[in-house]
């Protein structure tokens, strides 16, 4: 059998005064980035940001909700000026459906909430949508 020798060796560590630290990114080119600036490296994010997808909220004709109540809800839930209220009353009145508004998939979703619960606490059957846009 062989035997190996191991050897130990001390290495010399340099003085608190004599250790450097350099901070920042390297300098492109030159010296094979020797030689460091004081800025830092920033990546360039991979995706960038897009708005969210937006929905429709629809408000559909029946024969039994009066239009004053529809008024009334488009005035306290989407808060609409009175003359508008009318106007879009009318336009379900005589079209059947109309856009109320449009809103990030929660808001409309909430708001088309409201409109049922409040119609279903006063026993009409008023129904709202929410369409993607």
């Amino acid at each position: 059998m062989r035997q190996l020798e191991c050897t130990v060796m001390e290495i010399e560590r340099p003085q608190a005064e004599e250790i450097q630290i350099r901070m920042g990114a390297p300098k492109r080119g030159g010296s094979g980035g020797a030689e460091f600036e004081g800025e830092l490296m920033t990546a360039e994010p991979a995706l960038k940001t897009q708005r969210p997808p937006m929905y429709k909220v629809v408000l559909m004709n029946d024969d039994y909700t009066p239009m004053d109540f529809v008024v009334l809800v488009l005035e306290s839930i989407f808060h609409k000026e009175h003359a508008d209220a009318l106007e879009i009353m009318l336009q379900i009145h005589n079209k059947g459906a109309a856009m109320v508004g449009i809103y990030t998939r929660d808001v409309a979703e909430t708001k088309a909430g409201q409109v049922v619960e409040h119609a279903r606490i006063n026993d009409y059957p008023l129904q709202c949508t929410v369409e993607k846009e």
